[in-house]
């Protein structure tokens, strides 16, 4: 367990408690099952001193003086400040997944053997990618095309044609997105789209989208 600070300012003053970091952030990005964060019982105006607002401060700032409610406000509205080791942990995380999406999910171009874990970390490094903190599959076109400058690869995909009922459209739109070709609404409002998908990451799209539209959806493979 690694802790840290989570701080905010309200009305000149500053507010500060102490945080479980890995539960704070995911409280941060909506989790509520996290919402046990709070490291001891206290608000302070400077941690590191042992400085405690006022009462009044608390009222005028967060309208309560409940240490849960504040605490809840600090994290989801102010700054949970991060240490270089989770950092660090992190980057690792996003270098590890892109590189197994790209050994499980491409191929050499010319031989049509799949590529060692260290050729692809090594590629990376050599094409200067730089990971962004989204999804992978936002973001496997555009390393893609900065790896294919270094080594010879290609995605192994699936190509496939899918309608979308109108009624699932909006919340499918963003599952197909990252893999859409081409798209086409229909007059009754339902949704054609082509999509091309990894091999490797078939099962899970489908799942996902089954999931979302109740298995609604009508599939055909389009073959090449």
């Amino acid at each position: 367990m690694t802790q840290t600070t989570a701080r905010i300012k309200k009305y000149g003053n500053n507010f500060e408690i102490i945080v479980d970091l890995d539960k704070a952030v995911k409280f941060r990005k909506g989790d509520e099952s996290a919402s046990d964060f709070l490291e001891g019982d206290k608000i302070f105006s400077d941690s590191k001193k042992g400085q405690v607002p006022s009462n009044k401060d608390l009222e005028e700032a967060f309208s309560t003086t409940d240490v849960d409610e504040i605490a809840k406000v600090i994290v989801r509205d102010g700054e949970v400040l991060l240490t270089q080791e989770y950092r660090e942990e992190k980057r690792n995380q996003g270098l590890n997944q892109v590189i197994n999406y790209f050994v499980t999910n491409a191929v050499d171009s010319q031989t049509g053997q799949p590529h060692t874990e260290e050729r692809i970390r090594n590629a990376l490094k050599e094409a200067g990618v730089n990971l962004k903190n989204v999804p992978i599959e936002n973001q496997a076109k555009e390393i893609l095309e900065k790896l294919s400058k270094v080594i010879p690869i290609k995605l192994e995909t699936k190509k496939v044609k899918i309608v979308i009922p109108a009624v699932y459209t909006g919340g499918a739109y963003g599952i197909v997105n990252a893999y859409k070709e081409d798209e086409k609404w229909l007059d009754n409002g339902d949704l054609e789209v082509h999509v091309a998908v990894p091999s490797g990451a078939l099962f899970d799209f489908y799942d996902k989208l089954n999931s979302l539209t109740h298995g609604s959806i009508v599939s055909e493979e389009i073959k090449e």
